[in-house]
């Protein structure tokens, strides 16, 4: 069995404050064996948000560091609802959307951020699962990445 607190411990990362909802959802949700996390933002340790547009505020570089911040949010949410990066079994699921530029083209690779993240947390059979990235005209409050997930818990 992997062990995903020791995999996080030994990236050295920090994560930021479980994101509070800004709408009428829950920020995840246990159905049966599933977690169901909505769509995340660029939240940063001290709480305030990533900024900007992939192609004309920043490079895709710095983007794909958004989406790793994503990820790292993804992750903060689901030690608040669960107790335990442990309590995953794998991913299902990441859908990630690209606040770009019409002609930005490299979707894929911002989202890799977050993708490589859960990889190095859950291992590759585990910590990588189906997978769509695509780009959009805008997301809320300018961030650059959003990220929703699916992931099935142990038994």
């Amino acid at each position: 069995m992997i062990n995903a607190e020791q995999n996080f411990t030994a990236l050295r990362l920090i994560l930021p404050p479980a994101p509070k909802p800004l709408g009428v959802y829950k920020p995840c949700l246990i159905d049966g064996k599933y977690l169901y996390v909505s769509g995340h933002g660029t939240v940063k340790s001290d709480g305030s948000l990533i900024i900007g547009r992939i192609g004309q505020d920043m490079t895709a570089e710095e983007g794909k560091l958004a989406a790793r911040q994503v990820g790292l949010a993804i992750l903060a949410t689901i030690k608040a609802k669960v107790g335990s990066l442990d309590k995953i079994k794998r991913v299902i699921k990441v859908l990630g959307m690209v606040n770009c530029t019409p002609d930005f083209e490299k979707h894929p690779f911002i989202i890799n951020g977050a993708s490589e993240l859960f990889a190095s947390v859950w291992g590759e059979d585990n910590g990588i699962g189906v997978r769509s990235a695509v780009g959009m005209s805008s997301l809320p409050d300018n961030i650059p990445v959003e990220i929703e997930a699916l992931f099935e818990l142990e038994d």
